[in-house]
């Protein structure tokens, strides 16, 4: 049985938060797949929150 991963990505700035996603994205193994994703924003006072959770788990090889 695989066990599942999360990784939390937030950023005040939506450019800086959609570099992280691609970011993590490009790092990940050829045989990790991305399972979920939770999307939030959160009103501050001067600016907004951008937060995703990522579920994501290894696989079988495709060899």
């Amino acid at each position: 049985m695989t066990t599942p991963r999360f990784k939390l990505i937030t950023s005040n700035s939506l450019e800086r938060f959609e570099e992280r996603l691609h970011e993590f994205v490009d790092q990940m193994d050829r045989d990790e797949i991305v399972v979920d994703v939770k999307f939030a924003t959160s009103a501050l006072e001067q600016s907004v929150e951008f937060s995703a959770l990522v579920q994501y788990q290894k696989t079988e090889s495709w060899r």
